[in-house]
């Protein structure tokens, strides 16, 4: 236990996104579907336990002007913006695991009602730039289907 304190004073952490470029993604609760996207990105949202809320403005605009989706000439120069891409966000605590031993500890994860308030958040700002979001449950077992394209996947932290 006192090496994993040690490590995570050492290692600075942020807010954390797992970004999928998709052509097409759902999440379903209890064969429910509950949100369901076409082109776009599916989202997996993660916090830290020090995270603070002025972390979540930027981090939203982030993920709404990255450039990961191709031009005419397949560059990836076209954001989410850009093509009207849809969003699927989904919370994902495990994004703080640490695998350093042959059980994850998740003890740097954010805990749950602070994380689902910042989850929030995240889901609201992101709104606000006018595109298409979806979302899963909270603290719920959820199934999450996805049609990658690339595949493109980036890990994404707040500043």
């Amino acid at each position: 236990m006192y090496h994993r304190l040690i490590k995570s004073l050492l290692r600075k952490k942020y807010m954390r996104l797992v970004v999928q470029r998709v052509n097409e993604a759902s999440v379903s609760v209890d064969n429910k579907i509950e949100g369901q996207i076409s082109k776009g990105a599916l989202v997996f949202f993660g916090c830290h336990q020090k995270d603070i809320p002025e972390q979540i403005i930027s981090l939203a605009a982030r993920l709404v002007h990255m450039r990961f989706f191709p031009d005419n000439e397949d560059k990836m120069n076209l954001s989410l913006v850009d093509i009207k891409g849809e969003i699927l966000i989904i919370s994902q605590f495990t994004l703080y695991g640490d695998t350093t031993q042959r059980r994850p500890y998740f003890g740097e994860a954010m805990e749950a009602r602070g994380a689902e308030k910042f989850y929030n958040l995240f889901v609201e700002e992101v709104k606000k730039h006018g595109l298409k979001v979806e979302t899963g449950l909270f603290q719920k077992k959820m199934l999450v289907s996805s049609i990658n394209d690339g595949p493109v996947t980036l890990i994404v932290d707040a500043k």
